[in-house]
């Protein structure tokens, strides 16, 4: 008769577990690959004085809505080849906004796709007086003249704890609108500043899965 108990117990404790276990994934949201095509950049550059200044509002985006956004819900926002993380502090650019969340940012290099869990020991970084956590000029590599390029760096992925404090992996594919990188000074001139990347938003809370 106990070990008929026992079975008995052993039977209504897995099956609770199991009941706990699906509930839990059921409640957890899907996550999200998203490409945004695109996210026009621009800037004001005056190269009358040495070196040249930049002006203009930043072009701000939120990986929880998936587009542009003007409020302070921002995670990420780029100026020409400038971006910089919605966390730390100002650095001290013309018309910068005020970093009003606790965004934080690190550089992995490797495949997007091979990256499928934020690794232990990932350091992440914020923007800071004189310092970006995104450094400038480290996302891409220039051609100089005459076409004045810009390339991003292949393998190099970001991640990104965003403002609702979830997870994120973005790698820019085109800084140039359509993707159209081709060479023509016309191009480089009228089609620049037009981000385009590939990105996985995980929803889920503490979750540092990337699939």
């Amino acid at each position: 008769m106990k070990i008929i108990k026992s079975i008995f117990l052993i039977a209504i404790t897995t099956f609770i577990f199991t009941s706990c276990s699906s509930e839990e994934e059921s409640n957890s949201e899907p996550i999200i690959a998203n490409r945004a095509l695109n996210i026009y950049a621009p800037v004001e550059t005056d190269y009358t004085v040495n070196p040249p200044t930049e002006a203009g509002e930043f072009t701000k985006f939120s990986f929880s809505e998936g587009t542009t956004v003007t409020g302070e819900n921002w995670d990420i926002a780029f100026r020409g080849t400038t971006i910089l993380v919605n966390g730390g502090v100002e650095y001290g650019f013309t018309d910068e906004p005020i970093r009003t969340g606790d965004v934080s940012l690190a550089i992995l290099t490797g495949a997007f796709s091979d990256i499928v869990e934020i690794p232990e020991g990932t350091q992440f970084t914020q923007d800071a007086e004189g310092t970006l956590a995104l450094p400038k000029g480290s996302w891409y590599t220039y051609s100089g003249p005459p076409s004045h390029k810009i390339s991003p760096v292949a393998g190099q992925v970001f991640i990104i704890k965003t403002t609702d404090e979830n997870y994120v992996k973005m790698e820019i594919r085109s800084y140039y609108k359509d993707m159209d990188d081709s060479n023509s000074a016309d191009q480089v001139n009228s089609g620049a500043r037009y981000y385009t990347f590939d990105y996985i938003y995980n929803p889920n809370a503490d979750d540092k899965s990337l699939e």
